[in-house]
């Protein structure tokens, strides 16, 4: 909720939009941050806790940090 109203606030700033394009979506040209967890964070947060083994693919502004996935 917090990153969507800020987001829709930075749309109406015309110009001076620091986030051109489209965000908040996953779709080819979007900047997305992305997490992809080994299993469900909402039953088990620890989970969040041990990255190495959990988090499968980290995505920071479309830029992907680690994959696992290949």
């Amino acid at each position: 909720m917090a990153t969507s109203t800020n987001y829709e606030l930075f749309k109406m700033s015309g110009p001076r939009d620091p986030y051109p394009g489209e965000n908040g979506v996953i779709k080819e040209g979007a900047l997305a941050d992305l997490l992809l967890v080994d299993g469900n964070p909402l039953e088990n947060l620890d989970l969040i806790a041990d990255p190495e083994n959990n988090l499968k693919i980290i995505m920071k502004d479309g830029k992907i940090y680690k994959n696992t996935l290949d």
